[in-house]
C-alpha cells in the first residue's frame, strides 16, 4: 500500500514498486476529474493534485509501454463486469462511497465517456430537514452528493476521526442512508442500468458485514421509497436485493480493474 501524499512522491514510490516486475502494459484507474484524452487530473479537491499528469509520467518513466487510463470507478466497475457483480450485464452503474463518492460503468457495453467522464458524486440533492449540517462539505458545491455522504460530511455531522461503522443510532445511519438512495434513485430515472453494484468504504465498512448489510438495507429500501412507486419493476420491489448490491471484489475491485485495462491497453498496441 502507498500513501497518498505529493505527486511527485506517490509517483516516485509507484514507478519504484512497479519497475520491479516484468511488465507488457500498465494500468492506471485514478481518481477523477480526470482529462481522459491525455491521463491528466484536472480540478479535483485532493491538495497538490489538480493537473498532475499521471499517465505522462508513466509513460515517460517506462519508455513508451502501453498504458490504459481510467477513472477509478470505471476500473471497478470494469472488474465488477468482467469477473463480479456485473457480469452478464451490458448496462449498471458502480458507485463508491467513501473519502468522496464516484460513479461509473457501462452503457451498451461500452465504459461511460462522453464530454469528460461521469461525475455523479456532484450531482445536486436537496438537504433532508433533519440534517444538522446547513451546508454540504464539498468545497466546489454547497448541496451535491459527495458533500452530504462522503466522510468529511460524516465527521461534520458526528465528530473529527467518526466514521459511517461508528454510527450506532438508527436515525443518524437512516440520515445517510438517505442521502445515498437519494443519488441512486436519480441514476436509476436517467440511466436506467440493470444494477447498481455500491461501494466504498462507507458502504463496506472496512469488512464490517453488520454494517455493511444495514447500510444496505437502508439504502434499498429508502431507495424504493423515493422513487414511490413510479418506476413499476420487480427490481425495485421484491428483487431489490439482487438490484442494489455489494461489489463482489469487495475493495479490490479498482486494482483488479487497472489489470483489466493494462489488458486492454495491450491488446491494443501494435
Amino acid at each position: 500500500m502507498i500513501a497518498t501524499r505529493a505527486p511527485e512522491e506517490t509517483l516516485a514510490q509507484v514507478v519504484a514498486h512497479l519497475r520491479r516486475h516484468e511488465l507488457r502494459a500498465i494500468g492506471v484507474a485514478c481518481f477523477g476529474p480526470v482529462d481522459l484524452a491525455v491521463g491528466r487530473i484536472t480540478s479535483t479537491p485532493k491538495p497538490g493534485w489538480a493537473g498532475a499528469d499521471l499517465a505522462g509520467a508513466i509513460r515517460a518513466s517506462f519508455g513508451g509501454l502501453p498504458v490504459g487510463f481510467d477513472t477509478d470507478v470505471n476500473g471497478a466497475a470494469l472488474a465488477e463486469w468482467r469477473w463480479g457483480a456485473a457480469q452478464g450485464l451490458d448496462t449498471f452503474t458502480y458507485v463508491t462511497v467513501g473519502t468522496g463518492i464516484g460513479g461509473g460503468g457501462m452503457v451498451g457495453g461500452q465504459l461511460m465517456h462522453g464530454l469528460l467522464h461521469p461525475e455523479m458524486g456532484h450531482m445536486r440533492l436537496p438537504r433532508h430537514p433533519a440534517d444538522p449540517l446547513e451546508r454540504g462539505t464539498c468545497p466546489f458545491h454547497a448541496d451535491c452528493w459527495e458533500g452530504w455522504a462522503a466522510r468529511d460530511a460524516i465527521e461534520r455531522r458526528w465528530g473529527a476521526g467518526c466514521q459511517a461503522t461508528d454510527l450506532d443510532r438508527e436515525q443518524d445511519l437512516e440520515l445517510l442512508a438517505h442521502y445515498i438512495a437519494a443519488g441512486i434513485a436519480n441514476i436509476i430515472c436517467t440511466i436506467s442500468p440493470q444494477r447498481v453494484v455500491l461501494g466504498g468504504g462507507v458502504i463496506l465498512g472496512g469488512g464490517d458485514e453488520d454494517h455493511r448489510e444495514r447500510m444496505l438495507a437502508s439504502v434499498r429500501r429508502q431507495t424504493a421509497e423515493l422513487l414511490n412507486g413510479y418506476l413499476r419493476l420487480d427490481e425495485l420491489g421484491s428483487r431489490i436485493d439482487d438490484y442494489v448490491v455489494a461489489p463482489a471484489l469487495g475493495s479490490n475491485a479498482g486494482v483488479l480493474g487497472a489489470i483489466v485495462l493494462a489488458q486492454q491497453a495491450a491488446d491494443r498496441a501494435p
